[in-house]
């Protein structure tokens, strides 16, 4: 059973930073693309970030040079280190995984396993 479970969220003010973090388990982590994914309220789930399962990287426009995607093979952790944070970035943050398909599109279809979500929240 494939799951993926997210922490790190939180509260800050703006230009702070927060780490995120996935614990993936029940697949074969390292073969596997992972993303992460954010939602606000009233807006689509956009994608923020992906890395292939040979550690290319990929990110949206709008987190370039503030926001870093990492993984651990060795442990099946996923992170997102986020800095110099902006209101804009307020949404619940979703790690994601998949397989076969083009992932530095930062598509939602083309991840397959969802975690549950962890709110991060920026004031100004």
């Amino acid at each position: 059973q494939v799951q993926l479970v997210e922490s790190g969220g939180g509260s800050v003010q703006a230009g702070g930073s927060l780490r995120l973090s996935c614990a993936a388990s029940g697949y074969a982590y390292s073969t596997y693309y992972m993303g992460w994914f954010r939602q606000a309220p009233a807006k689509e789930r956009e994608g923020v970030a992906a890395i292939s399962s040979a550690t290319s990287t990929r990110y949206a426009d709008s987190v370039k040079g503030r926001f870093t995607i990492s993984r651990d093979k060795a442990n099946n952790i996923l992170y997102l280190q986020m800095n110099s944070l902006k209101p804009e970035d307020t949404a619940m943050y979703y790690c994601a995984a998949g397989r076969g398909f083009p992932w530095f599109e930062l598509r939602v279809s083309d991840f397959h396993y969802w975690g549950q979500g962890t709110q991060v929240t920026v004031s100004s």
